[in-house]
C-alpha cells in the first residue's frame, strides 16, 4: 500500500518546522491540513508559514480558497487527494501537516459508504433541512441515529453527514455498521510532539502575542474592508471571531488577547483529545521530535 507521513497534534506544537524537515529528508513536500490556512488572507492569525519559512519545499493545500468562500472538508478532500497521488507517484513520500483532525482523517480513511444505493428523494430532504435548519442541527439528527458516525464527521462535511443519515434511513442500518466506513487509503505513520501541558500553554501565549506584535488587528480590519465578516465561515477561527467583536463592540484589547489565549487552549485540548484516537500516532517527547527520528521510525514502521 502507498505510504505516507503525517505530522499532527495541537496548535503551537511545532509541527510546520517538523514537517518541512521531514520533506528536506524525503526530497517530498508538505500537505497543509488545516482548516484556516485553506484561505487567502488569513495570514497572521493562522500562522501561515511565510515563503522564507518554507524554506524552498513545495506546499499544497494554502490559499486555494478564497475567504468569502464556505469551503467543506468535501472540497479540501477533493483538492488534496489527487496532488497525494501525483507525489506517490513520483516515487516520493507525501508530508500531511496539520491540527485540523477531520482534514487528516479525510485523507487517510475512505469514507465513500459504499454498497447502499442513492436514494435521491432521501437526500433532497436532507439538503433542505440544512438549509432551512442549519448544519448544526442536520449533524445532531445523525448523532441521535448513528452517533459513532457522527463522532467522525464534522458538521461543515454536509455532503457525508447526508450520505449517512440516507444510508439509516435507505439501508436499514447504521452507517458504523458498514465495512468500509473506516477503509485505510494508505499506509501511514503519523506523529505528534507530546509537550507538557503547561509547557505547551506558554507556547501558545507566546504565539498570541507575537500574532499581535505582527498585525493581527490590522489583518482583521483589512478583511473586513474587503467585505469578509462575521457570516463568512473563516471569521468563525480562533483570533479572527474575537478581535472582529472587539472592532464591533469596542472591548479593550488587551482583554481581547486574554481570550484568545483561553480559546486557543481550549482548542488544543480538543485537539489532543481528538489524535488521541488515532490508531498508531506516535507520540514523541520535544526531545525526540527530530527529522532523523521521524525518518528512523518510517523506515522501521511496521503497518
Amino acid at each position: 500500500m502507498d505510504k505516507v507521513l503525517v505530522i499532527c497534534g495541537p496548535t503551537a506544537s511545532g509541527k510546520t518546522s517538523l514537517a518541512i524537515d521531514c520533506a528536506k529528508k524525503l526530497d517530498s513536500a508538505v500537505i497543509s491540513a488545516d482548516s484556516q490556512i485553506v484561505y487567502k488572507g488569513l495570514d497572521i492569525g493562522t500562522a501561515k508559514p511565510t515563503l522564507k519559512e518554507r524554506a524552498g519545499v513545495p506546499h499544497y493545500m494554502i490559499d486555494v480558497a478564497e475567504p468569502t468562500c464556505d469551503y467543506s472538508v468535501s472540497d479540501y478532500c477533493g483538492q488534496a487527494l489527487p496532488i497525494i497521488y501525483d507525489i506517490i507517484n513520483s516515487g516520493k513520500v507525501p508530508v500531511i501537516c496539520g491540527g485540523t483532525g477531520f482534514y487528516i482523517n479525510s485523507l487517510l480513511f475512505d469514507f465513500s459508504y459504499g454498497g447502499v444505493a442513492a436514494d435521491e428523494a432521501v437526500r433532497k430532504k436532507y439538503y433542505a433541512i440544512a438549509e432551512e435548519h442549519g448544519k448544526e442541527y442536520l449533524h445532531s439528527l445523525l448523532e441521535n441515529i448513528d452517533p459513532e458516525s457522527a463522532a467522525k464527521l464534522h458538521p461543515n462535511d454536509v455532503k457525508r453527514v447526508v450520505r449517512a443519515l440516507e444510508i439509516c434511513e435507505t439501508g436499514g442500518k447504521k452507517k458504523s455498521d458498514l465495512a468500509d466506513g473506516n477503509t485505510k487509503r494508505f499506509d501511514y505513520l503519523a506523529v505528534a510532539v507530546d509537550y507538557p501541558r503547561e509547557e505547551l500553554y506558554a507556547r501558545i501565549e507566546k504565539r498570541v502575542d507575537d500574532m499581535f506584535d505582527s498585525g493581527l488587528v490590522q489583518e482583521v480590519k483589512g478583511l473586513v474592508s474587503c467585505g469578509v465578516n462575521e457570516t463568512c465561515r473563516c471569521m468563525q477561527a480562533i483570533g479572527y471571531k474575537e478581535v472582529l467583536e472587539c472592532l464591533k463592540n469596542g472591548d479593550n484589547q488587551s482583554t481581547m488577547r486574554g481570550i484568545i489565549k483561553q480559546n486557543t487552549r481550549r482548542y488544543a485540548k480538543r485537539q489532543i483529545t481528538f489524535f488521541k484516537k488515532l490508531n498508531g500516532l506516535v507520540w514523541l517527547k520535544p526531545q525526540e521530535a527530530t527529522a532523523e527520528n521521524i525518518m528512523e521510525l518510517l523506515n522501521n514502521a511496521k503497518y
